[in-house]
């Protein structure tokens, strides 16, 4: 009788095990953490479909997770996030600390056009007095965010190059907090002059916030590249692994990426081409050591 208990008894534990696995499994689903430059619900009507098109293709929950400048480096250090999709400073940044390692490169689609790299517009109200950049030293000048790599490191090191240090020799140094903010306070004169990244003046024309004549870019650079921009360009963003997500999982999620399709859902929502091989991120870094900023002025 008592072995007859013992053994019920093993059966019980093993099951409740089982159940409690099966349970843990079933709620573990991958978590995007995307910038969300824009505001959350911006970030979600852009990235939601990538998300479920990842769940569709892996068969696993893939959660899209908005998060602010700020929120990033908490949200991988303390592991809540398996992948990050963010600036490429913030990439670069979160690999030097933490370990997070690039597993694809998104190419963005602007008009017609596949872009696999992007760059910064240093850009004054077109009645302004300023006309180069020696000229920016005693004005107002605001960048998106201090920590935004298309909206501030890119102009900020270019400044720098030219013997301007932003935090020393301009009159202020603001934060917009978003692209739009900066632009709509270059044109209303709150400041004298502002940087964004490059496509965000000729969206905003599109939506009929501005017109580009009221601008006037600064140290504009004169290529084939299809957007007006002040500086040389950097690499798109990339799609990183953190640490404790595997190598299996980060090679599935990569792979599937690398297979949308320019007309699928996902890519038209997201309003990009697709998904390449990692790009080689190391003129990022070149960039923030320059400007010392965060990890690399330590």
């Amino acid at each position: 009788m008592k072995k007859r208990f013992l053994v019920i008894g093993i059966i019980v534990c093993l099951a409740m095990v089982f159940c409690v696995s099966f349970s843990l499994n079933a709620i573990a689903d991958i978590k995007i953490g995307v910038l969300a430059k824009r505001g959350a619900p911006k970030c979600m009507k852009k990235w939601g479909a990538t998300g479920a098109y990842l769940t569709e293709k892996l068969g696993e929950k893939c959660t899209i997770i908005p998060l602010k400048f700020m929120a990033i480096e908490p949200a991988v250090k303390s592991g809540k996030i398996d992948f990050l999709l963010a600036n490429s400073a913030f990439y670069v940044s979160m690999e030097e600390k933490y370990g997070v390692r690039s597993v694809t490169t998104l190419i963005n689609s602007r008009k017609g056009k596949a872009l696999k790299e992007f760059g910064g517009v240093l850009f004054v109200r077109s009645d302004s007095s300023i006309n180069d950049i020696l000229q920016i030293k005693g004005k107002k000048f605001m960048c998106v965010k201090y920590s935004s790599f298309g909206g501030g490191h890119m102009v900020w090191r270019l400044l720098v190059e030219n013997g301007i240090d932003p935090k020393k020799d301009c009159a202020a140094f603001l934060e917009g907090k978003k692209h739009d903010n900066v632009v709509l306070a270059v044109k209303n004169g709150s400041v004298d002059v502002g940087t964004v990244r490059t496509d965000t003046l000729e969206r905003m024309q599109d939506e009929g916030k501005i017109k580009m004549s009221e601008f006037k870019i600064i140290h504009q650079v004169k290529d084939d590249f299809p957007f007006v921009h002040s500086t040389r360009l950097y690499p798109e963003w990339p799609m990183a692994a953190c640490p404790k997500t595997s190598q299996e999982t980060a090679q599935k999620v990569a792979n599937a990426l690398k297979k949308i399709s320019s007309d699928s859902t996902a890519a038209k929502a997201a309003k990009i081409v697709g998904w390449t091989d990692t790009l080689n991120y190391e003129p990022v870094t070149e960039c923030l050591k320059t400007i010392k900023y965060g990890v690399f002025g330590e």
